[in-house]
């Protein structure tokens, strides 16, 4: 484990010798990419459905979508945007472009806009950017917009997007700039959100509010608990609730700016601590670092966690798969790795890592140094039976957790190695989401990843780990349609994947359209259609 937890000076010595030594090197580290097996080029793809966003409503907004969020629930598809709400009927029009059944038109007021500029953000900037989606319940949306950095938050009806209630604020629960990271879920009546809390992004939260519990977030202006965290994704399982993101890492700060991934983890029934320590904060909150690496005589990092599937069946046990890049200064490459979520679960009952106040370097905290009942537990349950609220804690365990968020362990990737890389001169991958129900007979995993320069990978992993075969990339698509998307510059960044398997399809966002792309092209392989 020592080799895996000394990242950062492995990569720093690793990337100058592969500069040095060239091309041959860099060979003989990365895996040789998987050729694919069939290429879509832009001309097949040109004829598929898209949707280029509303035209130009009249008041000087730039044309187009500035696409934001995507979110299928049943037959419908939500698509959130710049100043708009899209719903599509998933049944409707099939071959033809993309027609939304209803829209929301959700503009800034112009006394916010005003502000917006007064305090030097561009026009364009102050324009209202949809950035949460979430459902609310089986038949209310939630939805946030940054309304020219002053987000706000509204409920809509599902089935007709009229608007439901009052507006709320939406300070924590929505970022104030289009361009930071940000995640949301409702689970048990309550929202955690992840995001920005401020004008200057200067207070990263992981934040929960709006239900019966009380409103908690993590400790404020603290590099220990989140330093620069870019929110990647959150989903709920079990007692907790999990949130991925990546930051910068506090433990070599020796080496500069380095980025880690991680998952954290919050108790859903957490109360607070005592008026004494952690009142209003969480008193479950605790981080791990993922890990997904090429192992040899040195190991090679993708540290920069950039999407996250939701929790799917690999191998009969819970799962989530996830696209890592490089650092930024280091080289330049992609991988996509898969984590078993009781794995993640051991990384949280491991060993805490720890920074003494005299050194400068991290160490394990030893184990009769840790509170009992031990910090990170759910009152009521496990270690932490004897106590029905987390407020009854000892102050001890509460200190402990508040000054030890960090556990010392990462958790290792399925079979401890990508299930794909995609090396120097190819373009970085951006999204992913999973099939797992494909082929003839439902029995195959499928994975659909995005990348920079619009093009999609079509992935046949390989699962068992006995297997001495690789993986199938079986298709390269280049989705990406200049004709209809091309009002946002020619950026072909891949934002977003939804899957619609009800009608074969898989929907895929660009900053300036979407486009939907059938799963499969079986008619193009003749009689083998293996």
């Amino acid at each position: 484990m020592s080799a895996r937890r000394g990242s950062g000076s492995a990569l720093l010595t690793l990337t100058l010798l592969l500069l040095a030594l060239g091309p041959r090197a860099l060979a003989d580290v990365f895996p040789t990419d998987v050729a694919p097996i069939n290429i879509v080029t832009s001309q097949d793809a040109r004829h598929y459905p898209a949707f280029p966003g509303a035209t130009s409503d009249n008041d000087s907004a730039p044309p187009g979508l500035d696409f934001q969020r995507m979110l299928r629930v049943n037959q419908t598809l939500y698509i959130t945007a710049r100043d708009h709400i899209y719903s599509f009927d998933l049944g409707l029009n099939p071959q033809e472009d993309l027609i939304p059944r209803r829209r929301v038109v959700w503009k800034t007021r112009p006394s916010d806009m005003q502000n917006c500029a007064m305090r030097g953000k561009h026009h364009d900037e102050c324009r209202n950017f949809i950035r949460v989606l979430v459902p609310r319940s089986d038949r209310i949306l939630f939805a946030c917009g940054t309304n020219a950095f002053n987000p706000v938050c509204r409920d809509y009806k599902m089935e007709s997007l009229v608007q439901e209630g009052e507006e709320v604020n939406g300070q924590a629960r929505c970022p104030f700039d289009t361009k930071q990271t940000n995640v949301a879920l409702f689970a048990e009546g309550n929202l955690y959100s992840a995001t920005m809390t401020d004008f200057l992004a200067s207070d990263a939260v992981i934040y929960r509010s709006l239900g019966e519990s009380p409103v908690l977030r993590t400790f404020k202006h603290d590099s220990k608990w989140l330093k620069e965290p870019h929110f990647v994704h959150v989903i709920e399982h079990g007692y907790f609730i999990y949130f991925f993101f990546r930051e910068m890492s506090i433990e070599y700060t020796a080496l500069g700016k380095v980025v880690f991934s991680r998952v954290a983890r919050v108790c859903k029934n957490d109360m607070g601590g005592s008026p004494r320590v952690l009142e209003k904060y969480w008193t479950s909150f605790l981080k791990a670092r993922l890990n997904c690496s090429i192992s040899g005589e040195s190991f090679f990092y993708f540290d920069a966690l950039q999407s996250l599937s939701d929790i799917l069946p690999i191998n009969g046990r819970p799962a989530v798969l996830g696209v890592f890049t490089t650092q930024t200064n280091s080289i330049p490459g992609s991988a996509v790795c898969a984590f078993y979520m009781d794995d993640i679960q051991s990384a949280f009952n491991g060993p805490f890592k720890e920074q003494r106040s005299t050194e400068s370097t991290w160490s394990v905290v030893p184990g009769d140094r840790v509170p009992s009942p031990r910090p990170g537990h759910c009152a009521g349950h496990g270690e932490a039976d004897a106590f029905k609220i987390s407020n009854e804690f000892p102050d001890e365990s509460l200190s402990f957790i508040k000054s030890h968020p960090l556990l010392d362990e990462a958790v290792s990737p399925i079979m401890e190695r990508p299930w794909l890389t995609r090396t120097i001169g190819r373009s970085k991958l951006t999204q992913i989401v999973a099939d797992t129900a494909a082929g003839p007979y439902q029995n195959y995993t499928v994975l659909f990843v995005g990348s920079e320069d619009g093009t999609l990978l079509k992935v046949l992993p390989r699962l068992d780990p006995g297997s001495s075969m690789d993986g199938l990339v079986l298709e390269e698509m280049e989705v990406y349609n200049p004709g209809k998307c091309s009002v946002k510059g020619e950026d072909r960044r891949i934002l977003g994947l939804e899957l619609d398997k009800d009608h074969h399809a898989l929907f895929v966002g660009f900053p300036g359209c979407v486009i939907k792309v059938p799963l499969s092209r079986c008619r193009g392989y003749g009689t083998c259609k293996r």
